[in-house]
């Protein structure tokens, strides 16, 4: 069967697909039960940016499967550039989705990322929300550059548990690095979802569902992890403002152009 086609745009470098949570988890579904090893994205301003001043990070987003709008900056990008009712696909949210629609289907996933105490402790809240969910493994890569035989060793473990979805918890931009390096070695679709493995661990706290949908998330986690988090959104947040700001100006100008010219204006 084949796959209906996305929509998308390009933000900035990067292009992002009008897909919802319920599309992405079809089209996650399909892949794992054909055995497809590729990757999804899950974008927001600061995988954006990175992809603006980074060219070798902006190639491995364009070979995702799939780039959602994670971040509402990025929503409200795509109905800039008309798109009018796309919707937000946030990280989290979309690992809470998927692991739902698991455990009705039955296909196992693996925890890749974070530390033991958080993947043992993210394990038992996914476990007591989605009753008979099947996770197939869990393992927390040290914080450095494996070996090769490390490298390896972690390729055949996800493997040979038979899991057919990879949540990868790595942060930005390791984790997107990560399941490029390891596209068609991993037997599975991998998803990186960054901060979800602490939030449903409960080491962090996710920003009020209110202040989410007014893209103040940003905001709540700069709180948070200031000095983690200072010049994600010191420095690459106005930036994007003002670079984003004027790829839609010259959107509109062409478009009135277009209008003027009696042709139909196309992205």
């Amino acid at each position: 069967m084949t796959e209906p086609i996305l929509e998308a745009r390009r933000i900035l470098k990067t292009r992002v697909d009008a897909t919802s949570y319920g599309d992405a988890c079809d089209r996650i579904q399909t892949w794992a039960k054909a055995g497809r090893s590729c990757y999804v994205v899950a974008a927001n301003v600061h995988v954006v940016m990175t992809a603006y001043w980074d060219a070798h990070y902006q190639r491995i987003l364009e070979e995702a499967a799939l780039v959602t709008s994670d971040g509402m900056p990025l929503v409200m990008g795509l109905r800039l550039l008309g798109i009018p009712n796309q919707s937000r696909v946030y990280g989290p949210d979309l690992m809470l989705v998927w692991c739902d629609r698991a455990a009705q289907t039955g296909i196992p996933i693996y925890l890749y990322g974070g530390t033991d105490s958080m993947l043992e402790k993210m394990a038992v809240y996914l476990r007591s929300q989605f009753p008979g969910l099947a996770i197939a493994g869990t393992h927390a890569p040290p914080f450095r550059p494996l070996t090769l035989e490390e490298a390896a060793a972690d390729i055949d473990r996800i493997n040979r548990s038979g899991a057919r979805v990879v949540f990868v918890g790595l942060g930005c931009p390791k984790q997107e690095q990560w399941m490029h390096r390891h596209q068609g070695q991993v037997q599975a679709v991998m998803i990186g979802v960054g901060a979800a493995f602490s939030f449903f661990s409960g080491d962090v706290a996710q920003a009020p569902r209110w202040m989410m949908r007014l893209g103040l998330e940003w905001l709540y986690r700069f709180a948070q992890e200031p000095r983690r988090l200072w010049q994600r959104y010191l420095i690459n947040n106005p930036a994007f403002v003002l670079l984003f700001g004027a790829q839609v100006a010259k959107y509109r100008l062409l478009r009135v152009r277009g209008r003027e010219q009696g042709s139909e204006f196309k992205v």
